[in-house]
């Protein structure tokens, strides 16, 4: 016979939150607007990095820059870990280059990207992006 333990009752900070399965359609893992939305972003960034290479305004060493947001934007769409790790990992750094943008010469584009990026952070930390990952 094993003890019983004893249960604890739940209060709002042990609370746990049920997380709804992932919505399989015909065999298929639906998509949420906010991941496509912020795939979209990356290839976007990506092709901001590229046209500044080419424009000889950001060194060529970047590209490999571009390469990893594509990586993550294709990724990110068939929903794999590795690529959410890496979109997050990208918005962090994207929302940290912005702020310093806005701090230090007071454009105010980078205090909008800066915001934009931490949103797209604050969306992919949400347990019901994750669950969706696999």
């Amino acid at each position: 016979m094993s003890p019983e333990i004893p249960q604890e009752e739940p209060d709002e900070l042990t609370a746990r939150v049920p997380i709804d399965p992932p919505i399989v359609t015909k065999g298929r893992i639906s998509l949420l607007p906010g991941i496509i939305a912020i795939a979209f972003y990356m290839l976007v960034q990506a092709a901001v990095v590229s046209f500044g290479v080419v424009g000889g305004h950001i060194p060529p060493l970047f590209l490999i820059v571009a390469a990893l947001f594509v990586a993550a934007s294709f990724g990110l769409l068939r929903l794999f870990r590795w690529a959410w790790a890496l979109t997050l990992g990208a918005a962090f750094i994207l929302m940290s280059w912005y702020a310093w943008i806005f701090f230090s010469t007071h454009q105010p584009i980078g205090a909008i990207m800066g915001i934009l990026n931490l949103v797209f952070f604050f969306y992919l930390v949400r347990p019901d992006v994750r669950t969706r990952l696999r």
